[in-house]
């Protein structure tokens, strides 16, 4: 039991280091990528040299932060087969296809159109040219459509049954899948998300440049540019982002009490704004949740279901099987947390039995046997638990990060209000000043740890589930080692901080090697 439990978490610890670092370039192509359309756009339209020039710039930016997204995402790829057989096995069926698709539209889409991008300037057209730009920004989409198609299933499976014979899940409807409310709102929060964090990129390093002096034609212009998109970007994603919050109150009410400290929830059930984690609550005991509780009246009632008064769940009503419906209105007795575990057994135990009555030949058990699994296998993965307990995610973890996640996102769009505002003006004083532009700089790392917190957020709040109620992590895992996950575990540290050492490295000399010379007046190459 032991090895198991270190296979689990040296596991975990590897997919959390290997998406965290993917997940550093993602959102930064998704956001570059509109930003670099944009500019050539405007370049296609006036046919200003100028904005060619800035358009190329970015692009190279671009180009490189493409490359190491595309190494980690093949890494974290490969790992659901080394790490996580068990799960590939159980769900490849339904899981794999969207993968399979991200692998042979999308990407090949974004491979085939970012060579143009990069090398056609004087080989092609420039309406070619513009349409392979605009088609390189659409492909970088379609992958995050596919692989966030794929983490939605996770959060909310739809569309599948289970057959006994093969013992694994099936797709039955993909459109289910790949439009259920939880993939369609994961797309958008996340892709609107990425132009934020590109936004805020380009609007970063232009504020170094204005800091350093040179080019300010070229920074205002990518300013002006950058401080439209990530103000739309900011306030759409926030409206996404209520649509998140609707959609983990249906479908992981267990997430949104977790991620607010709430153990017993009422009618008109306030928003926590501030608070401490007591490291020593449990779930159905009497100690104190939280410390230095700060509230807003009634807030995550309207926040969870748009009612002030609704009922929202805590911890010990959802582990005693109190919930609400899908609309948040009716509060209902629903299957405790036990009943779940209990009836999750019965259905394994169906399944055991089930494949024992197969080879026997007799058609009567083998009746009886996928009845009880019929019955309950809506609870399969509740048959992993030892207790109720175990249902629980880390609550400190997702209580952090969720008010990380919030407050960074209400501190950004403050910024680009401001950004908006001071880029459009005539005089754009505010954007000479020196305490700005070291504002402009030190927001880059907010933004990254606002969409890093997100992440972790979804991520960690789901826990222990891989499959939402279905498979949790500890069934999930291959039959390995845990030396041979722990030896991976730091050779991808090493790996992955010399390619983040690389990365910053080629990104910084590109932009001080830029900054010596003006942008706008180089000679073409």
């Amino acid at each position: 039991m032991d090895e198991l439990i270190n296979v689990v978490d040296w596991s975990r610890w590897q997919f959390a280091l290997t998406a965290i670092v993917h997940w550093l370039f993602v959102p930064l192509t998704i956001g570059l990528s509109l930003i670099i359309g944009i500019m050539e756009t405007v370049y296609y339209r006036t046919r200003d040299d100028k904005w060619r020039r800035i358009t190329k710039f970015w692009m190279t930016l671009f180009g490189i932060n493409f490359a190491c997204g595309v190494a980690t995402g093949l890494i974290l790829e490969f790992e659901f087969g080394t790490n996580w057989s068990n799960y590939s096995w159980f769900v490849g069926d339904i899981f794999g296809a969207p993968l399979a698709i991200e692998g042979i539209v999308a990407f090949f889409l974004e491979s085939t159109f970012i060579a143009v991008m990069f090398f056609g300037w004087k080989r092609v057209s420039p309406g070619f040219h513009l349409a392979a730009t605009w088609l390189t920004a659409i492909g970088v989409a379609l992958s995050a459509l596919w692989i966030l198609v794929a983490n939605a299933w996770m959060q909310y499976p739809a569309g599948m049954e289970f057959d006994p014979d093969q013992m694994r899940n099936v797709m039955v409807s993909f459109k289910d899948v790949v439009f259920s409310p939880v993939a369609i709102n994961k797309f958008f929060h996340t892709v609107l998300s990425g132009w934020v964090l590109g936004a805020v990129f380009v609007v970063g390093v232009s504020c170094w440049l204005l800091l350093r002096k040179h080019n300010r034609d070229f920074a205002l212009r990518s300013i002006k540019v950058a401080g439209g998109v990530g103000l739309a970007g900011i306030l759409l994603t926030m409206w996404t982002g209520d649509g998140s919050a609707v959609e983990v109150a249906r479908h992981q009410p267990m997430k949104l009490a977790a991620m607010e400290g709430l153990y017993a929830g009422s009618e008109g059930q306030s928003l926590v704004a501030f608070g401490i984690v007591n490291p020593d609550k449990k779930p159905l005991d009497d100690n104190q949740a939280l410390y230095a509780e700060i509230s807003i009246p009634k807030g995550l009632s309207f926040l969870a279901n748009h009612d002030f008064n609704s009922f929202v769940p805590g911890i010990d009503d959802i582990i005693r099987g109190y919930a609400v419906n899908e609309a948040g209105d009716t509060i209902y007795k629903d299957v405790s947390v036990a009943d779940r575990i209990m009836m999750g057994r019965e259905a394994q135990q169906g399944l055991r039995d089930y494949g024992v009555a197969k080879a026997a030949g007799d058609s009567a058990a083998m009746a009886r046997a996928l009845k009880a699994v019929d019955d309950n296998f809506r609870y399969f993965g509740y048959g992993y638990l030892s207790a109720p307990e175990d249902a629980v995610p880390p609550v400190a973890v997702s209580f952090y990060s969720f008010r990380v996640m919030v407050m960074a996102g209400g501190y950004l769009l403050l910024f680009f209000l401001v950004v908006a505002f001071a880029s459009w003006r005539k005089k754009v004083n505010l954007l000479d000043n020196k305490w700005f532009c070291l504002l402009g700089l030190l927001t880059i790392p907010v933004v990254w740890i606002c969409s890093e917190a997100g992440w972790v957020l979804a991520e960690v709040g789901r826990q222990p589930w891989t499959i939402e109620g279905l498979l949790p992590v500890n069934a999930a895992v291959s039959s390995i080692s845990a030396g041979s996950v722990q030896t991976t575990f730091w050779v991808f540290v090493v790996i992955f901080t010399g390619l983040l050492a690389a990365e910053v490295s080629i990104m910084v000399r590109q932009i001080r090697r830029k900054a010596e010379v003006d942008i706008l007046a180089q000679p073409e190459k």
